[in-house]
């Protein structure tokens, strides 16, 4: 009997387990972090990462989905070198309290990007739309 019952205990905490396979984020600390882990998750093709550094709008939402559907086109030997590649911080521009300017490139390409990174509603988080319209 007690064979049994440790067996559906076990069962049920694998179904558990297997049922809440979510991950979770940290949340970032400052402007700095909140960049850094959406970059990383961009590289490493973790765009659920990425997203939740990132204000959620409908602009930023379909750039994501862009990137997305274009790291997914990547060859698996390029995925592979941005999966590797390291962040290189060039400068953290700080404009104001809750306003920073993040440009950074990776060791793979080297290109140099901007990011966006803003305090909203006590959370820092990547204005991904910036990358590609530069407006502050």
């Amino acid at each position: 009997m007690r064979t049994i019952i440790f067996s559906l205990v076990l069962f049920a905490g694998f179904c558990c387990i297997a049922c809440n396979n979510e991950k979770v984020y940290p949340k970032a600390e400052d402007a700095l972090d909140a960049g850094r882990e959406f970059i990383d998750g961009c590289l490493k093709g973790d765009f659920a990462k990425a997203a939740y550094y990132m204000i959620p709008d409908e602009r930023n939402k379909n750039l994501l989905d862009t990137q997305q559907i274009n790291y997914e086109k990547e060859p698996k030997s390029v995925k592979e070198e941005y999966n590797a590649a390291s962040i290189i911080i060039n400068e953290d521009a700080v404009l104001n309290d809750s306003t920073h300017i993040i440009n950074y490139q990776n060791s793979y390409d080297k290109t140099g990007r901007k990011v966006k990174v803003i305090l909203r509603n006590n959370s820092w988080l990547v204005d991904f739309k910036y990358t590609f319209d530069g407006n502050l």
